[in-house]
């Protein structure tokens, strides 16, 4: 089974980038060689998060390749919502001086982990070029952009139909004429076993992703993060997740009713590629993006 993967978000902060600039500057750094402290207690949960389960580089090719097979040139405007701490964003950015991105979260503490970690790594000229703010990804604000994403599940927070169309509806405003919407899946019969865990194994730490809970009724679920270290101690519930597993119809169909021309389907096959297809193998745990082409 593959391991799922997403980000958590929610609160009020505002960033800009002289708040950017001023963090690079003032970040303190943190004692990791407090004597007699287990692993656990040391650990970066957002530094675990991205080297386990983040691959921006990736998503930033996919989002161009898909973007220029649909409309014959390179996209230029990303929005990131729900973005955590922007990896995807500063990798946009990222020796392509054209490029400008929009991360847009509720968040304050993965926002300012973003603005400390992630921003300091890409050239300043680079980081002109990426903006962030603390605002409702459902509103209508910011430049119009080529891209709109929203990665790791996290649309599937929204546990309503009026709540997911209206995201969808705000999305589709947050485009240029010519503009696509990226969200990621999952499901499966394996994704709705509770208890299960899948434990992957990274230098330094394993990856332990939970299936809590799955409410057949409702489509309710939980999944937790963990992470354990080679000294035993473990970082519990690092990240929760209280979603409702939405179908792929049921998406589809939204985007279409939120004024999307067409709502296609990218399948992840054996070999790790995504390919737009209309019918798939009943895998029991599958991933695909869903991408809405306005």
């Amino acid at each position: 089974m593959r391991t799922p993967f997403h980000r958590p978000s929610r609160t009020r902060y505002i960033v800009g980038m002289a708040t950017v600039r001023k963090a690079a500057r003032t970040k303190k750094k943190r004692n990791t060689k407090a004597a007699g402290m287990p692993m656990a207690a040391l650990a970066d949960k957002y530094d675990l998060y991205q080297r386990a389960v983040q691959s921006p580089d990736h998503e930033a090719w996919f989002f161009n390749k898909i973007y220029k097979k649909e409309f014959g040139r390179d996209a230029t405007v990303l929005r990131e919502d729900f973005c955590g701490t922007a990896a995807v964003c500063c990798e946009w950015v990222k020796n392509k001086p054209k490029r400008h991105a929009y991360g847009v979260d509720l968040d304050p503490e993965p926002l300012q982990w973003g603005l400390e970690n992630n921003l300091p790594l890409i050239a300043a000229s680079a980081q002109q070029r990426v903006t962030l703010v603390a605002k409702d990804s459902c509103k209508t604000h910011g430049p119009k952009a080529d891209v709109v994403a929203a990665q790791n599940f996290s649309f599937q927070f929204f546990k309503t139909r009026k709540e997911l169309l209206g995201y969808f509806k705000a999305a589709y405003r947050n485009l240029d004429k010519k503009g696509l919407l990226f969200v990621d899946m999952l499901g499966g019969s394996e994704v709705i076993e509770e208890d299960r865990e899948e434990v992957k194994r990274y230098q330094g730490f394993n990856y332990i992703w939970e299936q809590k809970s799955f409410n057949p009724i409702s489509h309710d679920c939980v999944f937790n993060i963990h992470f354990e270290f080679p000294d035993g101690s473990k970082l519990e519930n690092a990240f929760s997740y209280h979603w409702r597993l939405w179908s792929i119809p049921e998406v589809r169909e939204l985007m279409l009713e939120a004024g999307f021309r067409r709502a296609d389907v990218y399948w992840e096959g054996e070999d790790d590629v995504f390919r737009r297809r209309e019918t798939a193998a009943s895998d029991p745990c599958w991933i695909c993006y869903i991408i809405g082409v306005k």
